[in-house]
């Protein structure tokens, strides 16, 4: 066997420290940077930079939601598993609706899949939520119908679904559409996944974490 790192905090610290060294990422405005890295680090894959794309308010309006104790709507329960919960800034609630005994009816009635059905139960608290699919892309593409049917928007949206049948186009949708009513990052292309959305997630609220840090309660801004 070869040698190999078996400290937990060498192998955190030279993994952040090898991603943090792509050119791309130095280029990136401070926020969105420390998602960058996070994306990365999630996916072992450098070069999904190249797909990564995002509102120049993305980060700023994501972390004003968490602060705020927005809640975080998850269209998997894979995605809900990979936040990392100690990270919350103010013990948003995370929520996911796919397994909701009531999804399945709705879906039937509807015409279409769990995953867009279960977004119809997340109501009004969609409004100033943060929003996270990291798999179905007719979940996302729901989340768009609603809003451009006029219902309440979330404040930002996460768009990571993976796979080949409207992955890409319901990103692309989110890109074109989603800046008129809420702020929003996606991983165009087929790529993406549950830990690449929930990466994003954790380093939102990282950044939530630091600003509280930087402005503790009672301190003039």
């Amino acid at each position: 066997m070869q040698p190999y790192l078996k400290d937990p905090q060498a192998i955190y610290r030279k993994s952040f420290a090898i991603v943090r060294e792509q050119a791309a990422i130095s280029a990136l405005p401070a926020g969105l940077a420390e998602v960058a890295v996070r994306l990365v680090h999630a996916c072992g894959m450098p070069d999904i930079l190249d797909d990564l794309d995002a509102d120049q308010v993305f980060a700023d309006k994501a972390v004003a939601a968490l602060l705020r104790g927005a809640p975080i709507f998850c269209d998997c329960e894979m995605v809900a598993s990979g936040i990392t919960r100690r990270f919350l800034p103010a013990d948003n609630d995370v929520i996911v609706t796919l397994n909701d005994p009531r999804t399945p009816d709705l879906a039937i009635s509807a015409g279409t899949t769990r995953s867009a059905a279960a977004v119809d139960l997340w109501g009004d608290r969609l409004a100033g939520a943060l929003v996270v699919v990291g798999n179905a892309p007719t979940a996302l593409f729901r989340v768009l119908e609603i809003m451009a049917a006029g219902g309440v928007a979330p404040a930002a949206i996460i768009g990571c679904p993976v796979g080949f049948v409207g992955a890409a186009e319901s990103k692309q949708a989110l890109a074109e559409f989603g800046h008129d009513r809420a702020s929003w990052l996606a991983v165009h292309g087929t790529r993406g996944g549950s830990a690449m959305a929930s990466a994003v997630v954790n380093a939102l609220c990282l950044l939530a974490a630091n600003s509280i840090a930087d402005h503790p309660k009672g301190s003039v801004v």
